[in-house]
């Protein structure tokens, strides 16, 4: 398919200004003013001035359903691909959470497979909160080398709910992460669940004395849980690391619980914008649990939580839009190994973009070339939909 869009206002995610747009099949082939074609096969629209972004990029989607901590009843329903794009989400890292028993790998992986062949670019983590991390193959090396859609592995540090791994089994995890992402061509990250324990990033910075692993190879997230871990997460950015931030869920009101406040905040501090993703956690369970750790509630996270960050860092804390867009789009990107094909308008790179109106609403969605979302009205969607 050939889509020209004209007269759109382009954040690549830098400001790039009116511009046209050309697609062409699953890439865009030109970005460039004034874009003229006469051939019958190109769809052309006039986008009269709206804003076009990248499409999102969400590194934390529990995309096979959370859950457990209350019981079987309480476990998460799998995602939708129709909610995704809806929220501008067009490329996404799968991966498990608590529950590694009735959630499976394969399970993920099937769902990750499903998702591409509906219309979206998505990734999987081997591995969950446990040690020994469960695999596909058998080896976290083998997983990441052999299957196509694992890039990494996840655990779960400083959390009543994580197997309290030695400096010892975290550097055999990450090391044999990293060396499947070399053997394969993947960036062979470690994404590290962090709890609120005191501890903090206590374990990373342990196993990374013990070990040669390069800081940038383990993401801590849910780095927006407390202040203190936030300390903790600019401190592990001074010294090289990344991290990231979970979005609010659409029912929380209070400042210190927005990515947007804490982005604010280190930017404050002179953290680089390129150490920071936003992520959302979507389809995650999100358990309350009482000073004796028992579980007292349970909710879970979907929807727009990525926009709804953008827009509050752009128009409560002034960040300026590049740099916001920079933690959805272009630094996750990164993260997943596919900078310049992801997160960016260019030549070049896939057809994944987002147009929003003046107040920030999202009309329109293209994914890998084809039209997810169109004036508000979802077209890309799954088989039982």
């Amino acid at each position: 398919m050939l889509y020209l869009l004209k007269n759109a206002d382009v954040f690549a995610p830098e400001h790039l200004g009116i511009k046209d747009i050309l697609i062409c099949g699953r890439k865009i082939v030109s970005v460039r003013s004034e874009i003229t074609s006469d051939l019958p096969e190109v769809q052309t629209r006039d986008l009269k001035g709206a804003m076009v972004i990248p499409g999102l990029i969400d590194i934390h989607v529990h995309v096979t359903g959370g859950g457990g901590e209350a019981g079987f009843s309480s476990r998460v329903p799998e995602c939708r691909i129709s909610e995704l794009v809806q929220s501008g989400v067009t490329t996404v890292l799968g991966l498990l959470g608590t529950d590694t028993v009735t959630r499976s790998l394969e399970n993920l992986l099937a769902k990750v497979r499903s998702l591409e062949e509906e219309g979206i670019t998505a990734y999987m983590l081997t591995g969950g909160y446990c040690y020994p991390s469960p695999t596909l193959t058998g080896n976290i090396m083998r997983d990441i080398t052999l299957i196509d859609k694992v890039i990494g592995t996840k655990i779960a540090l400083s959390d009543h709910r994580s197997s309290s791994v030695s400096k010892e089994e975290l550097s055999r995890i990450c090391s044999d992460t990293r060396v499947g992402g070399l053997i394969s061509g993947k960036p062979g990250l470690v994404i590290a669940h962090m709890g609120d324990s005191p501890r903090r990033l206590d374990p990373i910075y342990e196993m990374l004395s013990y070990s040669d692993v390069p800081v940038g190879n383990i993401l801590p997230t849910h780095c927006s849980r407390n202040m203190s871990l936030f300390e903790a997460a600019c401190e592990y950015a001074e010294k090289g690391g990344n991290f990231d931030l979970t979005a609010a869920s659409a029912e929380e009101t209070q400042e210190d619980h927005f990515a947007a406040f804490y982005v604010h905040k280190a930017l404050e501090k002179g953290v680089d914008i390129s150490r920071i993703t936003i992520s959302s956690d979507s389809y995650g369970s999100q358990p309350v649990f009482d000073s004796s750790r028992n579980c007292i509630g349970i909710t879970y996270a979907k929807g727009l939580q990525l926009l709804e960050e953008l827009k509050r860092m752009i128009r409560f804390y002034r960040i300026p839009v590049d740099q916001a867009l920079r933690t959805i789009t272009g630094n996750a990107a990164m993260r997943l190994g596919r900078a310049g094909i992801k997160g960016v308008i260019a030549p070049g790179a896939d057809a994944d973009l987002v147009v929003l109106n003046e107040i920030f609403e999202i009309t329109d969605v293209y994914a890998g070339g084809r039209e997810a979302v169109r004036e508000k009205k979802v077209i890309l969607k799954g088989y039982y939909d």
